[in-house]
């Protein structure tokens, strides 16, 4: 397991596995928690960074609201649709979103849990401390999100993020 200490330079994405079934992101935008909680709200807006380039966001749903959905469509180069459903556990505007794939929409079992994802945006005098928690359902599961490029990709969308709210 690997981990990292949050730099706390803007612009440094650091990710981690602190744990057999936790991957982390950190980094510090040079940008408002309001501006990174509304790109994570705001459908249009998300569909403009959250898939790693080269793919796309082609379709986003949100009703920011505890058992309101969040679902969005990855769609890939090779054409290849990858649905993200699942619904907002907790919402403390501007500060902190908690989502899973346990549920999709009116709190309706999926068919195979994957993970709750607990995202914050701490205020550091006008810049945010952004944070992503993976918490995955096994280990199993979360060495798989390793394997599909968890670090690279996220950190990728980090990037992508960085491009909108900065």
């Amino acid at each position: 397991m690997s981990t990292n200490a949050p730099d706390r330079q803007s612009g440094k994405t650091v990710t981690a596995r602190p744990s057999d079934r936790e991957l982390t992101l950190t980094r510090v935008y040079d940008a408002p928690p309001e501006k990174l909680y509304r790109a994570w709200t705001d459908p249009e807006t998300l569909k403009r960074w959250i898939a790693p380039r080269p793919y796309e966001t082609v379709q986003a749903e949100m009703e920011v609201r505890p058992g309101g959905i969040c679902s969005f469509v990855m769609k890939g180069p090779d054409g290849a649709e990858i649905p993200c459903p699942g619904v907002y556990l907790e919402v403390v505007e501007n500060r902190r979103l908690v989502t899973t794939d346990a549920y999709t929409a009116a709190w309706q079992p999926s068919e195979k849990p994957f993970m709750t994802v607990i995202l914050t945006f701490d205020d550091e005098g006008g810049r945010t401390r952004y944070t992503a928690r993976c918490l995955h359902w096994t280990a199993e599961d979360c060495d798989a999100h390793e394997k599909m490029g968890f670090h690279e990709g996220w950190a990728q969308v980090a990037e992508q993020l960085a491009e909108v709210v900065e």
